[in-house]
């Protein structure tokens, strides 16, 4: 797969190439705190899979955990994060806006992460993984 994204005001693109290694909704307070959301939503890459093809990204450090994150240094939208695995996570929204407003079904979520952290519950038949995707899951 080969996949172009834009951020919101189209100053900043990156080129994906290949297949995202993870899909996922992540409720984990260190997501929910660094991109601002209830759920971050997102697909995980390779890092040499995710690259800047137009505009300049500006990149944030946390302060305390493995985490940067990469936005639109005109708009200020997150274009992609970097997680403590050194894998690309992107936004789903940039790979909606990409491929006219909706997932492909390649690209969705599989799974919720970290869902015993969870602020909101989650009413849908995706595996609710309670940590990490090896760990147990959320029975109701």
């Amino acid at each position: 797969m080969s996949l172009r994204a834009m951020c919101l005001c189209g100053k900043t693109s990156l080129d994906l190439h290949g297949s995202p290694v993870a899909r996922a909704n992540c409720h984990c307070s260190s997501c929910r705190s660094f991109y601002g959301t209830h759920i971050f939503s997102a697909t995980a890459w390779e890092s040499d899979a995710v690259r800047i093809s137009d505009g300049l990204g500006q990149t944030f450090k946390h302060p305390e955990k493995q985490l940067t994150k990469t936005f639109c240094d005109v708009c200020g939208e997150v274009v992609f994060g970097t997680n403590r695995l050194g894998m690309r996570v992107v936004p789903n929204v940039l790979l909606a806006r990409a491929t006219d407003g909706a997932l492909e079904p390649s690209l969705s979520p599989t799974m919720h992460l970290f869902y015993r952290q969870r602020v909101v519950d989650v009413l849908d038949d995706l595996p609710k993984y309670l940590d990490g995707w090896d760990g147990p899951t959320y029975v109701s």
